[in-house]
């Protein structure tokens, strides 16, 4: 997947292509032992960052919502208009319970085929991969990343296997 998705994933604002949508990928605002995550404001961050600069003009926020008191896509759209960017240009997904789920939807529920993926590099190298295999023209933009974390990486092997049986047999 890595390979796959090394073209169109892109670290530098200056060089990433212009796309009307852009699509942050959920995670959990808080840890389980408290404090904010830093996955979740980098990848604020970077939205912000790819709005600001005009590199996208809409921004969906696509995450899990099945608890009565944990919603992803509202505690993202919060932030980012907290930051500064208006309500009416972002777009909240409270379906995209997993990144196959958020990449397809994109396509199926707002009708767009081309667009930009934010998440860390790891996660990006995914989700462009099944944009890829679903026919999309999407690339990520890398969000600042953590230094290594055997946990994350851990999760990482076992989401991308689901990735390709998600690909291969539930598509």
């Amino acid at each position: 997947m890595s390979l796959w998705a090394t073209r169109k994933i892109y670290d530098c604002i200056d060089s990433l292509p212009y796309n009307t949508f852009g699509v942050v990928l959920g995670t959990s605002k808080y840890l389980h032992g408290g404090g904010v995550n830093a996955y979740f404001k980098y990848r604020i961050d970077a939205a912000f960052s790819l709005f600001y600069h005009k590199k996208i003009r809409y921004i969906i926020v696509s995450g899990d919502n099945r608890e009565k008191n944990y919603n992803e896509p509202k505690m993202m759209k919060k932030e980012l208009i907290r930051k500064g960017i208006p309500s009416y240009f972002i777009y909240e997904d409270f379906h995209g319970i997993n990144t196959f789920h958020s990449v397809l939807r994109v396509y199926k529920i707002f009708n767009q085929k081309k667009f930009t993926i934010i998440s860390q590099k790891f996660h990006n190298e995914r989700a462009v991969f099944i944009g890829n295999c679903l026919g999309l023209d999407v690339v990520g933009f890398n969000a600042q990343s953590l230094s290594f974390d055997s946990k994350i990486q851990l999760r990482e092997v076992f989401a991308r296997i689901k990735a390709l049986w998600d690909i291969f047999f539930d598509f």
